[in-house]
């Protein structure tokens, strides 16, 4: 509806743009998921308290305001912070409060690490679309700082979660945070280094496609860690019974 993706896109095919479905149409059903969200979150509430609520209205508002309202944050340089706030910090450290009832440290290193991998999507998109941002007016950070801002951009938020990661084995006793991010050290940084060696192109939407493999294999990683923790520390209790 504001005109930033046009014919020259070379992003993947967006449902509105591309005339495949009416902007109202699209709107809401948006309106609808949000809706089904905020009726789910009511048990949450019960159970956890206000907390839920202080997570939950921020995030809906941000949904929409990412690129709609009166100030987009897309539009302004703000997304990637957001996107490393809510799709990381605030979405893992708020998912191990409502489940445990506690904040845990251990969910703020990983939810950084997650934030800022759900950021590299963002950088390479934006990185991606410079030229037709900049012709209509979008101010990402790569249109604001230039491209070679952007492709640093990408490749410092690799080395951020490998040294996030390290911090959080090295300070704070998480070795399963520690072995799943050194295990990945090098895809993460070749991936950065690949973006730094490829003008943005066409190219881009496969090492898109990668950086989001890379985010759910992390991801499993973490998961797949804590699991085996857990089951090694129950089937210690259960030998000592």
């Amino acid at each position: 509806m504001k005109g930033s993706d046009t014919k020259e896109r070379l992003g993947p095919v967006r449902i509105t743009a591309s005339g495949m479905m009416p902007a109202k149409t699209v709107m809401k059903v948006a309106v609808g998921v949000l809706a089904l969200a905020t009726l789910l979150a009511v048990p949450l509430f019960i159970y956890r308290g206000w907390p839920i609520v202080a997570i939950g209205i921020p995030s809906l508002w941000f949904c929409y305001g990412y690129t709609g309202g009166p100030l987009p944050l897309a539009y302004r340089g703000l997304g990637e912070l957001f996107v490393v706030l809510f799709f990381g910090l605030v979405a893992v450290t708020g998912s191990a409060f409502v489940q445990s009832g506690q904040w845990h440290f251990e969910a703020v290193i990983a939810g950084l690490q997650i934030g800022m991998l759900s950021t590299v999507l963002i950088a390479i998109n934006n990185l991606r679309d410079i030229e037709e941002d900049t012709k209509t007016g979008k101010r990402t950070l790569a249109v604001r700082f230039g491209k070679r801002f952007g492709q640093m951009e990408v490749f410092m938020l690799a080395l951020g979660v490998i040294g996030i990661g390290l911090f959080g084995w090295i300070t704070q006793g998480l070795p399963f945070v520690g072995i799943v991010t050194v295990l990945l050290a090098i895809p993460f940084l070749d991936m950065g280094a690949k973006i730094i060696r490829t003008q943005p192109s066409l190219a881009y939407n496969r090492l898109l496609a990668q950086a989001g493999v890379w985010l759910v294999i992390f991801s499993l990683g973490l998961c797949g860690a804590l699991f085996s923790i857990e089951f090694s520390n129950w089937v210690v209790r259960v030998g000592g019974l």
